[in-house]
């Protein structure tokens, strides 16, 4: 439950702030006890039924409304908690009154039915992630994220674990799925055919994926740790990257899906392009400066 109603905004920073304004704007009366609002109208409503025709409210229409003011208030409590907990994440440039009213809209009618703490940080850094760079997370990326259960979003989470990045892309480096570094995380060829008909990856286990048109130098990260890769050729050269690729949707969920770094996979990746003759066969010293790919 909140802490905390969300009309005591005085101390909040301005992103925040306009946040909370941006979404009371947007779905209506968040700075006022929501459920009292609610409340007053469906009474109205109530009483209005019974003037007009004269009916008695039976034991039945007060379990109804019993049953409907449990769950507003439910929701409500959802909709502060994920809003409270993406206030950490935004940023002092953010700009939340750029964000769409209807996307707003959209994300809570999704979000306000989820109660689990781990998913609503998920939703949370969905919510100031868009507040940051409005059109981060489209309305097709909300609506999958509705229907995923947080068995879905770990799953996720621990592929991305083996992601790499390149240029502006994130890419997780899947070579063999029944290679022990993935299968003892959970990454199998079941999980990553599930985790394609949810609409994230692309898996393809026969041909797989490849980067094409690479400079003749160019640096990889993982975590934040640099590698340097070196082709034959000056130009247009191509890296094999594995069986999986993002789609649209897993490559906007991936930044807030929260993953670690697997044990041994930085070895293991480097090793497979030292046998390509891509990296030295040594590996580099971690505190080597990182050159700009």
């Amino acid at each position: 439950m909140s802490e905390y109603p969300l009309v005591n905004i005085g101390d909040l920073a301005k992103p925040a702030t306009v946040l909370i304004e941006k979404i009371s704007g947007a779905i209506g009366g968040i700075f006022e006890p929501y459920q009292i609002v609610r409340v007053a109208k469906a009474e109205a409503e109530a009483e209005k039924i019974q003037a007009e025709s004269q009916i008695e409210i039976t034991d039945l229409h007060r379990r109804a409304m019993h049953r409907f003011l449990n769950e507003e208030a439910k929701k409500q409590i959802n909709i502060e908690d994920i809003t409270q907990k993406a206030f950490p994440h935004l940023e002092q440039d953010a700009s939340p009154q750029n964000v769409e009213d209807d996307w707003v809209t959209n994300f809570f009618d999704k979000s306000r039915i989820v109660s689990d703490d781990d998913m609503q940080n998920i939703w949370a850094r969905v919510l100031a992630g868009e507040a940051n760079a409005p059109g981060a997370f489209s309305r097709k990326t909300v609506n999958l994220l509705g229907d995923l259960d947080k068995g879905d979003a770990e799953l996720l989470m621990r592929l991305c674990g083996f992601g790499w990045s390149i240029r502006k892309s994130f890419l997780p480096l899947v070579y063999d799925v029944d290679d022990e570094v993935y299968n003892r995380h959970g990454i199998t060829f079941g999980t990553l055919t599930h985790l394609d008909s949810l609409g994230l990856v692309q898996f393809d286990n026969l041909d797989g994926f490849k980067v094409k048109d690479l400079p003749q130098n160019i640096t990889l990260f993982y975590h934040a740790k640099p590698v340097e890769l070196t082709f034959p050729k000056e130009v247009e050269n191509d890296l094999n990257i594995g069986k999986v690729l993002l789609t649209r949707a897993g490559r906007e969920l991936a930044p807030v899906c929260d993953s670690k770094s697997v044990d041994g996979f930085f070895d293991y990746v480097f090793d497979r392009w030292a046998s390509e003759s891509l990296v030295p066969k040594e590996e580099p010293k971690q505190d080597s400066p990182a050159k700009d790919g």
